[in-house]
């Protein structure tokens, strides 16, 4: 059982947990012994002491009243994320717009609204992606997911005097159904350099350490796990 300090048991926000790497982390945490409470679009239904709440990551400006009843977070997760891809010439702003929207001002407005009842130790993993340092076809995802290393680190250097670590995860493509979004079309899948595409329960664990005793020394850092795509 994960506990905190007074022996409760310890509260993470995910977001983004009907799927993918958010689902993942989500359920690497309940095994854990963690209490999670999931915010995404779609119904969730993980096994341990899991809570759904819907949300809609697209509209940031409802997201403070959907977090508001919840007990202190211990941590925040925020996984949600989609992709549009497209090259010079195709961009189209709406798309920039609705990926800034979920990637950076969902975890803006929810970290605003629960870090100032978050415990002191308290941990932050925001999920970016190993394109954030560009990749064609993929400037505008590369650009919402680089924004987040500016909140990150910004928040790390904030929150340290709270013993609140601030992470960010970066993974190159992983085995997720935003593979097969037709809105990534213009970017086909390479596979990695070790043979594999990046398996979600990796990413999972990495963010578990992070968010658990040992990760307590480590802050406003870039973590990337890509199966060697970035060789």
């Amino acid at each position: 059982m994960t506990d905190t300090a007074d022996g409760a048991q310890k509260h993470a926000v995910v977001t983004g947990t009907s799927s993918g790497i958010g689902k993942a982390i989500a359920q690497h945490l309940l095994a854990d012994g963690w209490a999670v409470t999931g915010l995404s679009r779609t119904e969730s239904a993980l096994d341990g002491k899991f809570e759904w709440l819907q949300a809609d990551l697209s509209e940031p400006e409802s997201l403070a009243d959907a977090v508001a009843g919840l007990q202190p977070a211990d941590a925040l997760v925020h996984a949600a994320g989609f992709q549009r891809t497209a090259h010079l010439g195709d961009l189209e702003p709406a798309a920039l717009a609705g990926m800034f929207a979920v990637h950076v001002a969902a975890a803006s407005v929810l970290a605003n609204a629960l870090v100032p009842s978050m415990p002191d130790g308290g941990r932050i993993v925001l999920v970016g992606s190993r394109t954030s340092t560009g990749s064609p076809g993929k400037s505008h995802y590369a650009a919402t997911k680089a924004a987040l290393m500016g909140l990150g680190r910004t928040w790390a250097q904030e929150l340290a005097p709270r013993g609140i670590t601030v992470n960010v995860l970066s993974p190159g493509p992983t085995d997720t159904p935003m593979l097969n979004d037709p809105g990534r079309a213009a970017t086909p899948v390479r596979m990695p350099a070790l043979g594999a595409l990046v398996d979600p329960e990796d990413v999972a664990a990495l963010a578990a350490f992070l968010l658990g005793p040992h990760g307590k020394s480590i802050t406003g850092q870039n973590y990337v796990i890509c199966g060697g795509a970035s060789l």
